[in-house]
């Protein structure tokens, strides 16, 4: 008998930890358990191929709101090449009405909820049912299926729910990864504890009260492990990791003092962070634990409309103590269409947010999650969404399709430019001339949508040119100083030696020769692929006090560092 855990992963670099928590927890039992990670950009035609290839009896799907509409034709298309194929569905997008689900799903079997225990249970029936010729039809059979708890499955035409299973024990999951794997190039999720202590109406979250926690010491022992993989990130599927006090300090003090490349990245509550938490943070190598702060809004209304007991002012202040010494990074969250915001509170919260620089700002938009108590709250605001997943928010009484519609645009601006760091200074110098960073990133948004650069994909390099553009047609500006601008963000952060016909460049042979002569004297000390260039305004003085001075000078670009000769 052999079953195929399945996982549609949103992208290449991530990882499915659900099916391999199924695998390790049944590795006693003695079937054929294999692992197959597609992407849901992957061709429909190719990775049903690939199922049906493995000649699989069960085809398990772990399933979310990003890759369920994929997985459900899926699984039709499964049916109707082998009828004989099983289908057993679980994760948290079927968790939540289950019943309704597989009355219309292709396909036996959903597991609610936790499934380690249910999945355990789940085999060892079809382990016996396999070796018994699949005498399905016998009353042995529905018995022994009744009796798993957490069950779905249909029988005879009917759907029937068995009762739900109580939360298990976490020190008695089974360690998920394996050394015989490769994870080059991957992002490893890893969970030390599940559940929440809040109570956010749109989260799942908040459905199950408590939170449980793996044994300290095992912990570091698996995370030690996970270390030596040479694993480039670790991403702590917690939903609030800091909620105890204890637990936080004892791992985040392991972490900092151990000897590794590896960065793990945690989704905390920065109102809840301690003095000697952030203390703690401080002694962090640059690098190594990055942080992602759930603000959501800044207005205190919207806030107690979602059942978030916290005021911006403590997130703020927590979040600038963290950020003090430049060695943690900050990933601060905020969602469009929450119940109560209107578009101009959504742009106070945006700029409130803005004002931290915070190394990354991510702009989400409300999801109505199945089994989410904001769901029983959509006539009081006026909320309409999707009936299709993601579930996402369309308009509420507050705000209106056209204005969440626009928020997308500007999501879309944010996301390239700021989140990606390679186009800090020429923010900087676009963002002084409008009132607020709203506006511009609106105007920008706004700009990219009338140039059709929405509707395509565009360059690297075309990224810095529209600048150029934006500036001629919206500013009726043409500034050298922008010229030198994008200029030294282009060589600062693409590491190439030539510059796109669009930027001007000033050449003098004279002056490279007198640096080159210094160069060559081990006077400037450089690598061999260092790559020099003439600037008009001096770029020491703009990256320091954030002045233009219109003084002529070289950048060195040196891999890393910058030499600068003004």
């Amino acid at each position: 008998m052999k079953i195929l855990l399945t996982a549609l992963n949103s992208k290449f670099i991530h990882s499915n930890l659900a099916v391999r928590y199924l695998r390790a927890y049944t590795e006693e039992l003695e079937y054929n358990c294999t692992i197959r990670e597609f992407t849901i950009n992957d061709m429909k035609e190719r990775v049903l191929e690939e199922i049906i290839a493995e000649k699989p009896d069960i085809v398990s799907f772990s399933c979310y709101i990003w890759n369920i509409e994929y997985i459900k034709s899926l699984a039709v298309l499964i049916k109707l090449i082998n009828p004989k194929i099983q289908i057993l569905y679980g994760g948290p997008e079927v968790s939540y009405d289950s019943y309704s689900f597989l009355k219309d799903a292709a396909g036996e079997y959903v597991i609610v909820g936790e499934g380690e225990e249910s999945y355990y249970e789940f085999v060892k029936f079809q382990i016996e049912y396999f070796r018994k010729s699949r005498e399905k039809n016998n009353e042995s059979s529905f018995l022994k299926l009744k009796d798993i708890k957490g069950l779905c499955f249909k029988w005879n035409h009917e759907v029937i729910l068995n009762e739900n299973r109580e939360l298990m024990d976490m020190n008695k999951i089974i360690f998920p990864y394996k050394t015989e794997e490769s994870f080059k190039n991957k992002i490893i999720y890893y969970e030390s504890s599940r559940g929440c202590p809040f109570s956010c109406k749109y989260c799942l979250s908040s459905t199950i009260k408590g939170v449980r926690f793996l044994n300290i010491k095992r912990v570091k022992e698996e995370l030690q492990f996970l270390m030596s993989q040479n694993i480039r990130l670790i991403k702590f599927v917690d939903r609030t990791f800091n909620c105890n006090h204890k637990f936080t300090m004892e791992l985040w003090k392991f972490i900092i003092d151990v000897d590794t490349d590896t960065t793990f990245h945690f989704e905390i509550s920065a109102d809840v962070l301690t003095e000697d938490e952030i203390e703690l943070l401080q002694k962090s190598p640059a690098g190594r634990i990055q942080l992602e702060v759930g603000v959501q809004t800044t207005n205190d209304r919207v806030l107690k409309n979602i059942d978030r007991h916290v005021k911006f002012q403590e997130i703020e202040e927590k979040v600038r103590k963290v950020q003090r010494y430049h060695n943690v990074k900050q990933h601060l969250d905020l969602i469009a269409g929450l119940p109560g915001e209107d578009f101009k509170s959504f742009k106070e919260s945006f700029n409130n947010v803005y004002s931290i620089k915070p190394e990354e700002i991510q702009l989400g938009f409300l999801k109505l999650l199945k089994g989410s108590s904001m769901r029983e709250e959509v006539k009081n605001w006026g909320m309409v969404y999707s009936p299709y997943a993601p579930y996402e928010i369309l308009k509420t009484n507050h705000m209106s399709y056209d204005e969440i519609v626009i928020l997308k645009r500007l999501e879309k601006v944010l996301d390239k430019y700021y989140n990606s760091g390679k186009f800090i200074h020429i923010l900087n110098y676009f963002i002084s001339k409008f009132k607020t960073a709203f506006d511009f990133y609106y105007e920008m948004g706004m700009f990219f949508y009338e140039m059709g650069y929405l509707n395509r994909n565009i360059s690297s390099a075309e990224y810095y040119k529209v600048f150029i553009e934006f500036e001629e047609q919206y500013l009726n500006e043409k500034n050298i100083e922008l010229n030198e601008i994008i200029k030294y963000d282009y060589l600062k952060f693409n590491k190439k030696k030539w510059l796109p016909d669009f930027l001007l460049r000033y050449r003098d042979k004279y002056g490279e020769k007198l640096i080159k002569q210094k160069i060559q004297n081990k006077d400037i000390k450089v690598s061999k692929n260092y790559h020099m260039e003439k600037f008009s305004i001096n770029i020491k003085k703009l990256l320091k006090d954030s002045l233009i001075e219109k003084k002529e000078g070289y950048v060195i670009f040196d891999g890393e560092k910058e030499l600068y000769l003004f």
